[in-house]
Order: C-alpha cells, then sequence, then structure tokens
C-alpha cells in the first residue's frame, strides 16, 4: 500500500505452527506438516532427533563434524534451527521456558513449532500456544500422530475390538489410584518403565488377573521397534531381563493377545537390517527407498564417483554429428549415460529436438524412464535380458534399402564392455564408441562405517555391479563372512566371488528393484526356518560365523 509517492513500510509479522512429527516414523507427518516446514524460517525442535528427521524429509543435507585437520564444513541451506526441548546446560526446559523461546522466535519470524506426538496430546503445546496468545503472536494448530495409538499399530495391538471398547490413558509419573482400573478396558501407560513392578501388583490388587497380558514396546514406530510380552504376574522380571528402557508404551489388556496374528511392522522381511549400499550418491536414492519399505535400514557408501572424460573433443565431436544427422541410431547403456548427453546438449544450448529422426535404444526401463524424463521415447528396449546381450538379442541388422545410415553413436563409460560394440558390428553397424563419461574409485568411507564392514556390524550389501565390489573392497575392506551378499547378476557375483565373498542373493534380473525383492525374500525365508525351529528370529549381525559357507548355501 502507498500514500502519495511515499511507499510505506509493511511490518513483518511472525507466525507460530504448532505441528506434531508423530512418534519416530517420518513417514507419519502429515502433508500438511511437510508444506509448513518448506516454508519455514525457524524450527523449534523438541527432540535431538528432529533436525535429521526435517532435513531428510526436506531434502536438504545433513551437517557432519569435520575430519581432523579438516575445514568446517559450509552450513547446509534451510531453516535455523532452535532446540526448544533443552538449555545449553543441556538440562530440560520447562513449559515457560520453551514459551519464552517460541515467542522471541515467533515475534520476527514464521516459526515451526515441531513437537513429538501431537502438540494438544501429552504435550507442552496448549501452553506454548497461550503464551503466544499472551505475546499477541498469530497461530495453527497441525494435529500429529500420538505415540499413544501409533506404537501399539505398530506393534500390531490393537486399542479396541468388537469386545473390548474402552481405552483409559494413564500417566505413571505421579500417584494413581490403581483401584479405580479393575475393569477389563485396555490400559496404555506412559512413563510407566521404571515403576511397572509397583504398578503390576497394584493392578493386581485391584482385581486384575495375573495373566492379563502386557505389552512393553520401545522406540515405537522406528527400525529400532522391540516390543516385550509379557503378564502382570511376570512383566516386572521380563523388563528387567529384557533391559527395556524408555522410551516406551505399554498396553495391558486382553488385546495384547491379538499381536500373534496382526504383528506386521516388526515381522517385515528386512525388520532393523542394517544394509550398505555402495553406489553412486546419486543412484542410491531408488535401493534406499525400497529396502526401508522392507523395513531395513539402509547405509549409502558411495565407492564410484561419475566424473566427465578426460578429453572432451569426442563426445563434442559427437553431439555435433548428432546434430547435423550422422547416425541412425543412439544407444544408451546407462542412466549416467543419458544425464552426460543430456548435460552436454545443454552446454551447447540444444534441446530434446535435435533427436527428430534418430532412433534411441535403451538398455532397460531404468534407463527407458530417464530418457522419457527428457521429453523422448526410447524406440527399443529389451523385452528379455536388460543387458548389453538383451539389447543386441534385438537389435535389428543393418539394412541398406531401409536404412539410410548405418552409424551408431554409443555414449559409454570408460570401464564399459566392448560386447556390444562388437555386436553390432557384427550386425553390420558402424559405431561411434564415445567415453561420455569416467567412473572412478571415491574416497574411502569413516573409519567406523569400514570397522562396521568389517567386523559384521552390516547384515547385508547390495552390489549393483562389478565395479562396485571392486571398488567396495578396495576403499574399505571384505564385508564379515556373517554377512549377506546380495548382487545384481551372474556377471557381479563372479566378480564377487573372485573377491572370496560368498553369494548368498542374486537378483532373477538385472534390476536394482528385483535386487531388493530378492534380498527381502531370502530374509522371510530365513525368518520362517528361525521360527519353524523354534528359535528367536535374530539379524545376520546378531550372530559371527566362524567360517564361509559354500557358495550358493542358504
Amino acid at each position: 500500500m502507498t500514500r502519495g509517492n511515499t511507499p510505506t513500510k509493511t511490518i513483518p509479522t511472525g507466525w507460530v505452527s504448532f505441528v506434531g512429527s508423530g512418534p519416530g516414523d517420518p513417514g507419519l507427518l502429515t502433508l500438511r506438516a511437510v508444506e509448513l516446514l518448506k516454508e519455514a524460517e525457524v524450527v523449534i525442535t523438541e527432540a535431538p532427533e528432529h533436525e535429521a528427521l526435517v532435513r531428510t524429509v526436506l531434502g536438504l543435507p545433513i551437517p557432519v563434524e569435520p575430519k581432523e585437520g579438516e575445514a568446517a564444513p559450509a552450513i547446509p541451506v534451510g531453516p535455523e534451527f532452535v532446540d526448544g526441548g533443552f538449555g545449553e546446560d543441556g538440562q530440560p526446559l520447562t513449559h515457560a521456558s520453551r514459551g519464552r523461546v517460541v515467542v522471541r522466535h515467533g515475534k520476527k519470524a514464521r516459526v515451526v513449532r515441531l513437537m513429538t506426538g501431537d502438540p494438544f496430546l501429552y504435550a507442552s503445546g496448549p501452553e506454548e500456544a497461550q503464551a503466544c496468545v499472551k505475546a499477541g503472536i498469530g497461530f495453527d494448530i497441525v494435529p500429529g500422530v500420538s505415540a499413544v495409538q501409533a506404537v501399539p499399530a505398530y506393534a500390531g495391538i490393537p486399542l479396541t475390538d468388537k469386545t473390548h471398547r474402552e481405552v483409559a490413558v494413564v500417566t505413571c509419573g505421579g500417584a494413581v489410584d490403581w483401584s479405580q482400573y479393575a475393569d477389563d478396558r485396555t490400559l496404555v501407560l506412559l512413563s510407566g518403565v521404571g515403576s511397572i513392578g509397583e504398578t503390576a501388583k497394584a493392578l493386581m490388587a485391584a482385581g486384575r488377573s495375573a495373566q492379563t497380558p502386557v505389552a512393553v514396546t520401545r522406540v515405537g514406530t522406528t527400525t529400532e521397534q522391540a516390543t516385550t510380552i509379557s503378564t502382570l504376574e511376570h512383566v516386572a522380571v521380563d523388563v528387567r531381563t529384557m533391559r527395556v528402557a524408555p522410551p516406551a508404551i505399554i498396553v495391558v489388556g486382553d488385546v495384547v493377545n491379538l499381536r500373534e496374528t496382526l504383528s506386521w511392522f516388526e515381522t517385515k522381511p528386512l525388520f532393523g537390517w542394517r544394509v550398505l549400499v555402495p553406489r553412486t550418491k546419486e543412484q542410491a536414492g531408488s535401493v534406499s527407498r525400497r529396502l526401508r519399505a522392507f523395513g531395513g535400514v539402509p547405509e549409502e557408501v558411495p565407492t564410484i564417483s561419475v566424473e566427465p572424460p578426460r578429453n572432451p573433443l569426442q563426445m563434442d565431436k559427437a553431439v555435433r554429428g548428432l546434430v547435423e544427422g550422422r547416425y541412425e541410431w543412439i544407444a544408451f547403456t546407462s542412466v549416467n549415460a543419458v544425464k552426460a548427453v543430456r548435460e552436454k546438449f545443454e552446454e551447447y544450448g540444444l534441446d530434446a529436438r535435435a533427436f527428430s529422426g534418430l532412433k534411441i535404444a535403451a538398455v532397460g526401463d531404468k534407463t527407458a524412464d530417464a530418457i522419457a524424463a527428457w521429453g523422448l521415447r526410447a524406440d527399443l528396449v529389451p523385452t528379455g535380458e536388460q543387458s548389453a546381450a538383451g539389447l543386441l538379442a534385438e537389435w535389428p541388422p543393418y539394412d541398406e534399402l531401409l536404412d539410410p545410415i548405418n552409424r551408431v553413436f554409443l555414449p559409454r563409460a570408460d570401464i564399459a564392455t566392448e560386447t556390444l560394440v562388437a555386436g553390432l558390428v557384427d550386425l553390420g553397424w558402424e559405431c561411434d564408441d564415445v567415453t561420455a563419461y569416467r567412473t572412478v574409485r571415491a574416497t574411502p568411507p569413516p573409519a567406523p562405517t569400514r570397522d562396521a564392514i568389517k567386523t559384521g556390524k552390516f547384515d547385508a550389501v547390495v552390489f549393483t555391479s562389478s565395479s562396485t565390489v571392486r571398488n567396495l573392497v578396495g576403499i574399505a575392506g571384505k564385508p564379515h563372512p556373517s554377512t549377506v551378499i546380495a548382487v545384481i547378476g551372474p556377471a557381479t557375483a563372479k566378480t564377487a566371488e573372485e573377491h572370496g565373498l560368498r553369494v548368498d542373493v542374486i537378483s532373477p534380473n538385472p534390476d536394482v528393484d528385483e535386487l531388493v525383492d530378492a534380498l527381502a525374500d531370502f530374509g522371510t525365508a530365513r525368518r520362517l526356518a528361525m521360527v519353524e525351529a523354534g528359535q528367536p528370529v535374530t539379524k545376520p549381525s546378531d550372530r559371527k560365523a566362524s567360517g564361509r559357507r559354500k557358495v550358493g548355501s542358504k
């Protein structure tokens, strides 16, 4: 708004959004929560893990401590993070102190006050919101999934069923009159691990059966979740024996018995498995997402760095030839090849129109998807084996009557096989075999990661190419014998065996999704075998093999 020719200053007003983060699983954040986090200038956290959660959800880099002798890394982009749970002395802030922190930032910025669970359920949200009202700061509430219902659900325990319709939530921090909970309604106990022995005795004294089922679930909705099933009579001993520590949610009642048939989270094929993903950083995302869907905990360790060719002249010449109509076909053998050509096009100010009249081949569906993202369509994608051999099997021979040009442009890596080139020549084609990018060995991972690889702290490793095998062994050493080795195909399996590794899982097709699916099938079979044998279900890292099994053994 202006008055005459003099603009009036707009005084920035702050705003606070109280957002529930849920109990731990980032997938439980609401769409509205993610939207507000994208717009936030300041995020006031409640738990130590909140900053990493926000950065993960928003796709922002997570700060890392510099190695000894290295300069401190640049501060990553993103909102300002303020600790709203603990003071500078490391002590928990009071509700009043938290309110003051929120008001101070809320007066001048768009703030997301991120709170565990739901802001208005067993949280300090009401007190902090009242502080905003008193200070004249606008606010809104974005409900979150409370641990009260989420953790039992992730443990496979419904709080109600057709015969149990009432639920009582009890905070065990202070004095509780347990005599009012003598009936058979479901009880959800908060902050109750330390006093579970006294609580169980009080409930039995009030009239509850000693055989009443009890479930204690710690670190719920995360891949560290663990559930102890007991009874009121034995729960104190079981919690002590299993060394159950907070945070934990306790459920008391007959609904606990339903876990035997409804457990779905802790029974995922790769639940809690720490899986090493040795790929380029750009390629690791799809593998990691699929591993998480099966309950795995992926850890991406780049073993390959993709860099431009040392001499770009050959690539420059080929791209000029493409524009001038020198080629009948262009064959992409990887997503990286698509990326390299696209970057070269952008460097020259070209776009997809330069492909007019050119036939395009892709070695597989993932490469075809990368081509499609460029606005192009692959004319040839193998319907069978998705490899150079599969592409050759369906490539048409050169026909001088039907094909006006007999030349193929093959942009590839510097370490690519010559199989495709030789096969195209046999079919009558001339091939310009051009190095579009180089794959070089990445720097070694941090010492703790190298130690974990060698000592069996990883449950599995997924190898997506022979080069990832060679480079991982080169920069970090061989995985421990107890680690499950999964490979994308026979060639990668052969390389793994040549490096002294036992191969447990081979993908039925050279596809990363099918590779992860095959590893999940292995995990399922392993779990079922343990259950049928009456053994506790463990992860591969929970044991240390005395020696390598024979290749192909399970």
